[in-house]
């Protein structure tokens, strides 16, 4: 084939992904409530701060609920109903009882799966085919995963005996509401822990549909109290004299105030905090396979993943082919309605997000990277970010160093294998990494020297119940999922 047959055949397959004719998933399948109060101790209840705030639609900036908003009196009482629960009921059930409930609800939430997918996107803004091929069931299988530990502790720590903690209090954030509520709750109720769990103010739909179905599991009452609320609601949380574990998943600022709240304090914690996670492309790398890995790792979640793939270095050898073929493949990317089954890039969770992105792009201009953006086309209405990559980036650059949570990529060039590892883990982060390459020596080199919790090859943001998560340095300690994930919640004996 010659080359312009072959540039033709080429731009026509780019030009025909943009026009697909919508298809849009229907609203119809999921119930959304007017007004939303609290789950505390197996109903809801309205808050004793008589205060709700409005939770919308990031994509389309409308009202979807009216949301309690818990105080301090309402957190009292979320932990005492745990802490009764806990003292009562789930500490002394058998653990095959306390088994079947969480698959219970593992099975509830597989049948409920479009619902929850449906309310995953309108609320947070992520791209349905994302919520339906990978959150819903990413939670439900965590679920699945600890019910079947629960009865297993004796093999899980061989020689010691394994006692709950208590009452765990657990902060979530707003890019996987659903599946970090499951990362918590799963492993919590299978080491015979109850809890208080508190989602994100800007998305707590999932996690309230979350709370009907517990409730329709028949859970004892207080094992699980979903209270919904800002940054005060999670601070009551936090400093609560009868809280036993905290388990936190979201900015590294939060995350040193939360250190410093349980100073000195019995309470064990969990913080799975911020990222700047490095892929690194060789030169003996499949080039296209390793392009799709990127864009996977940072656009398709709108860069809205502490682990997102955020800094780029690729050998000098291919650089120049690597980045012709990023460019291209972001101009096939389609940004818009997050119903849309075609879309690729949805809506940034808040205006206030937006904000912070669009102050990252503008600095990166101004440290004098080199930008480019693709040529799509964004909604008048909602919030959105045109994917965007910048080149001739300085180690020293902002873009390169702080975490943006947006589809904004900052890349660099490499020679040699002591310089990229050198150049991945100068960061205050340590979450997760990737690499490309055809060599199974390069990856285990650079695998034991690159400071990240997770590093993944020759693929990228792949996760399972079975395998431990979390990072080091300023991107927290501690791993959720997997084996690893119920040691947070017991003492061993």
């Amino acid at each position: 084939m010659s080359k312009a047959i072959k540039k033709n055949t080429i731009q026509l397959k780019f030009d025909s992904a943009r026009v697909y004719e919508p298809a849009i998933e229907s609203k119809s399948a999921a119930k959304i409530k007017p007004v939303y109060d609290l789950f505390i101790n197996g109903k809801f209840e309205k808050p004793l701060s008589k205060k709700y705030f409005n939770t919308i639609n990031p994509a389309s900036e409308e009202i979807l609920s009216s949301v309690a908003m818990a105080g301090k009196a309402d957190v009292n009482k979320a932990v005492l109903a745990a802490r009764n629960a806990y003292e009562r009921t789930w500490k002394k059930m058998p653990a095959a009882e306390r088994a079947k409930y969480i698959y219970r609800i593992a099975r509830m939430i597989q049948e409920k799966a479009r619902e929850f997918a449906i309310i995953e996107t309108l609320d947070g803004g992520k791209p349905i085919r994302e919520s339906r091929d990978f959150d819903v069931p990413t939670a439900a299988n965590h679920f699945f995963y600890y019910a079947g530990w629960a009865d297993k502790l004796e093999y899980a720590f061989p020689n010691r005996k394994a006692m709950p903690l208590g009452v765990a209090g657990q902060i979530i954030p707003w890019n996987f509401p659903l599946l970090m509520a499951a990362w918590k709750i799963a492993p919590a109720l299978a080491t015979g822990n109850t809890v208080v769990l508190k989602p994100a103010e800007t998305t707590p739909l999932t996690a309230l549909k979350l709370a009907e179905i517990i409730q329709e599991a028949d859970l004892p009452p207080g094992v699980v109290n979903i209270i919904t609320g800002a940054g005060d609601t999670g601070a009551n949380i936090v400093n609560h004299a009868d809280i036993n574990k905290i388990a936190f998943t979201g900015s590294t600022a939060v995350g040193k105030i939360i250190q410093r709240a349980i100073a000195g304090t019995n309470k064990k914690a969990t913080l799975e905090l911020g990222g700047k996670a490095a892929n690194i492309i060789f030169d003996d790398a499949p080039l296209d396979q390793a392009v799709e890995g990127i864009i996977n790792g940072i656009f398709f979640n709108q860069g809205h993943v502490c682990c997102a793939g955020s800094r780029l270095y690729v050998q000098e050898s291919v650089y120049e082919q690597v980045i012709q073929k990023l460019k291209d493949r972001m101009e096939t990317l389609i940004v818009g309605n997050p119903m849309d089954k075609n879309t690729d890039v949805g809506a940034i969770n808040s205006r206030e997000q937006l904000a912070t992105i669009q102050r990252y792009i503008k600095l990166g201009n101004q440290e004098g990277a080199e930008m480019y953006q693709s040529a799509c086309a964004l909604p008048k209405k909602g919030f959105f970010c045109k994917p965007t990559i910048f080149t001739n980036v300085a180690q020293s650059n902002r873009i390169a160093q702080e975490e943006i949570f947006g589809p904004v990529l900052a890349i660099q060039s490499f020679r040699t294998d002591d310089e990229v590892i050198e150049k991945a883990n100068n960061t205050a982060f340590g979450l997760s990494a990737g690499i490309w390459t055809d060599k199974g020596s390069k990856i285990f080199n650079l695998t034991s020297k690159m400071r990240a919790g997770v590093v993944w090859a020759n693929t990228y943001n792949k996760f399972d119940p079975t395998s431990p998560f979390g990072g080091y340095k300023e991107s927290g300690y501690g791993r959720e999922g997997g084996l690893h994930g119920l040691f947070p919640y017991v003492k061993l004996v």
